[in-house]
């Protein structure tokens, strides 16, 4: 239990963001915008928040590019819901500064870049060696750099950009069982911040949306980790991952989508460095 008297489900297991069905719509407001003619890159866009991101703003009329390691299921997403896969890894330089070329070169300037692929597991700092750690900022922060870096080198030729990278509750507080994790989400704040400082007066904007606990489908491996560390039935063991909510339930990827989406809209442009959560509640 936390300090608010709420699970944290990193002290049970070594988690990824997790979560279960809840009652969220799939769609919202956000089916009216128009983003014709615009380029997104988001990557780690096969699975979870990255693909309802992708989907968002493919049906707002974006095109969308999808990055990530696994080819089939880039290409699984891709072909479902009319998006472009990119096999990329986003800890690889030279993978991302060619598949970012590449992306440009097939469909345009990115003007919506979504730095999203991500590692998220939990290990005390005492039993954590070197590899743990490099491994985790490679992709989180890392990533996150190299990814808006090659990014901007063709959303500087157009008049208008947004930069929207995937950070977590976890980036604005400390996250027990976690401090690798916690460190690297904060990184990616601090980045995007410094970023909004730079570009001030100029028709690009920078922020992070900072999730909790994301319903995605990673789930049951999640709940089996904590049944194995710890002999909780199924029911006790999800409602770890509910409980460390607020509100009482896991997020749905698409309120995470839906975020993303209205930091695209035309009255958006005055929201910038800000790191927004959606988390059901004050952490």
């Amino acid at each position: 239990m936390n300090a608010n008297g709420k699970s944290n489900p990193f002290e049970v297991s070594h988690l990824a963001t997790a979560g279960q069905t809840s009652t969220v719509a799939k769609s919202g407001w956000g089916n009216d915008m128009k983003l014709g003619g615009k380029h997104a890159l988001i990557t780690g866009g096969g699975t979870g928040i990255g693909l309802a991101i992708a989907v968002a703003l493919r049906k707002a009329d974006a095109a969308v590019t999808i990055t990530g390691r696994r080819a089939d299921v880039l290409e699984t997403a891709a072909e479902k819901h009319g998006l472009t896969p990119l096999v990329m890894d986003v800890q690889d330089e030279t993978s991302v500064v060619d598949g970012i070329a590449s992306a440009v070169s097939s469909h345009g300037p990115i003007q919506i870049c979504v730095p999203n692929a991500g590692i998220a597991e939990g290990r005390a700092l005492h039993k954590m060696d070197f590899d743990f750690w490099r491994n985790m900022m490679a992709t989180n922060i890392d990533g996150t750099f190299l990814t808006i870096r090659e990014c901007l080198k063709s959303m500087h030729d157009t008049d208008w950009g947004r930069v929207i990278a995937i950070s977590s509750i976890a980036g604005l507080r400390g996250l027990k069982g976690a401090p690798c994790y916690t460190a690297s989400k904060h990184a990616m704040i601090g980045l995007i911040r410094g970023l909004a400082a730079d570009y001030l007066g100029k028709p690009y904007t920078f922020n992070a949306i900072c999730p909790a606990y994301v319903d995605t489908d990673i789930v049951p491996q999640n709940i089996d980790r904590i049944m194995a560390r710890t002999g909780m039935s199924k029911a006790d063991a999800t409602n770890v991952m509910v409980g460390a909510n607020p509100h009482g339930r896991l997020i749905a990827p698409e309120e995470v989508a839906e975020t993303a989406l209205w930091l695209c809209s035309p009255n958006s442009g005055s929201v910038n460095g800000q790191a927004i959560q959606i988390a059901g509640g004050e952490f």
